[in-house]
């Protein structure tokens, strides 16, 4: 078996699967939050097809899907919007709430280290 031989096996998001847990996952997420929206993510070379959950404050969780139609059915039943990401981007909200995210985590670390 040669070097390369090892990456030509390998097929674009051939990771783990979409479970009935990822399902139930985004279902609670999506129930506890108000503003949910859905955004879409492609099937990559690393991941199978994910489904992004963004609230109205920018919060947000990731889960996979088995595929844009399952994706598009979930949200239809949550009467949620799903919009593809590889069309409209990230909206700005989810960057601000990262952004919001980093700024606390790092007081809380500076708090941390400057305890005795």
């Amino acid at each position: 078996m040669g070097f390369f031989d090892r990456f030509r096996s390998r097929r674009p998001g051939t990771g783990r699967r979409a479970t009935s847990a990822d399902t139930d996952h985004l279902r609670d997420w999506a129930a506890r939050r108000r503003g949910v929206e859905g955004f879409l993510e492609p099937r990559t070379f690393v991941t199978e097809t994910t489904l992004l959950l963004i609230a109205h404050d920018g919060e947000w969780t990731r889960r996979r899907v088995a595929s844009p139609s399952a994706a598009g059915r979930f949200t239809k039943q949550l009467g949620i919007p799903l919009y593809e990401v590889a069309k409209v981007g990230y909206p700005q909200r989810m960057r601000d709430y990262q952004a919001r995210q980093r700024i606390l985590r790092r007081r809380a670390q500076r708090a941390a280290d400057e305890r005795p």
